[in-house]
């Protein structure tokens, strides 16, 4: 997904905790979000377009918010 496909998705950064959360549930309970892989690489990227559908944008820097860049 280019800068240009995401610039009118809200990033997953600005979601409030109880959003957040509310989008994981819904991830985790959808039948097709079964990745079939143990792939972090796969899953997240999985999890990513399931989100860009949603107007939600994460990046890979969203797994370790708190991580020093």
């Amino acid at each position: 997904m280019t800068d240009a496909d995401t610039d009118h998705l809200r990033p997953w950064a600005s979601l409030d905790p109880a959003e957040q959360t509310r989008l994981r549930e819904a991830y985790a309970a959808d039948p097709f979000c079964l990745t079939g892989t143990c792939s972090l690489e796969a899953k997240t990227a999985h999890f990513t377009a399931w989100l860009a559908e949603r107007g939600v944008a994460f990046t890979p820097e969203d797994l370790h918010p708190n991580r020093a860049r």
